[in-house]
C-alpha cells in the first residue's frame, strides 16, 4: 500500500485585488476601496519598520567591523615585527596550503566514483581531509589578517 501525499498548506497567501464588479456605485464600492486602502497601509508601515530594523543592524554591524579593524590596526602598530613575520608565515603556510590541496584533488581524482557510490569511502575521505584542512584554513585566515598592512594601498578604479 502506498501512502497518500500530506497536504501541504501554501506557502503564499493569495488576495483578490481585482475590483468587484457592481452594478451599483453606492456605499457598498466604498467598502472594498477601504479595505485595499487599509491594506496597503499596513504593507506600508510593515515595510517601514523593516527598513528600520534593517538600519539598526547595519549600523550594528558597521560598529562590530570598525571596532575590530581599530584593535587590529592598534595590535599592529604595538608589534610591527610581529605583523610582518605572520605576513612571511602566511605566505609559507599558503604554499603549504597549495600543496596540500593538490594532494586533495589528486585522491578525488582517483578516488571520485568510489566517492560518488560508498558512503563509507566519502567519509573516509572527509575524516582524512577535512579537519586538517579546516585548521589550516582558519590558521590562515589568522596569520594573513595579522600580517596585511596597516594601510593598504589604495587603487584608482
Amino acid at each position: 500500500m502506498a501512502e497518500e501525499p500530506k497536504q501541504v498548506p501554501p506557502l503564499f497567501t493569495q488576495y483578490d485585488v481585482s475590483p468587484r464588479a457592481s452594478t451599483n456605485r453606492s456605499d457598498e464600492s466604498e467598502i472594498p476601496h477601504a479595505e485595499m486602502v487599509a491594506l496597503l497601509q499596513d504593507i506600508l508601515a510593515a515595510q517601514d519598520r523593516q527598513n528600520q530594523l534593517m538600519e539598526e543592524l547595519v549600523t550594528q554591524l558597521g560598529a562590530t567591523q570598525k571596532q575590530r579593524a581599530s584593535e587590529l590596526s592598534h595590535w599592529k602598530q604595538l608589534n610591527p615585527h610581529l605583523s610582518e613575520e605572520c605576513h612571511s608565515a602566511a605566505e609559507r603556510l599558503s604554499q603549504a596550503q597549495t600543496e596540500y590541496l593538490r594532494g586533495v584533488t589528486e585522491e578525488v581524482n582517483g578516488n571520485g566514483e568510489g566517492l560518488v557510490e560508498s558512503d563509507f569511502l566519502l567519509n573516509e575521505f572527509v575524516d582524512r581531509f577535512g579537519p586538517r584542512l579546516a585548521h589550516l584554513n582558519g590558521v590562515l585566515q589568522i596569520l594573513s589578517q595579522l600580517g596585511q598592512p596597516t594601510n593598504p594601498p589604495k587603487t584608482n578604479d
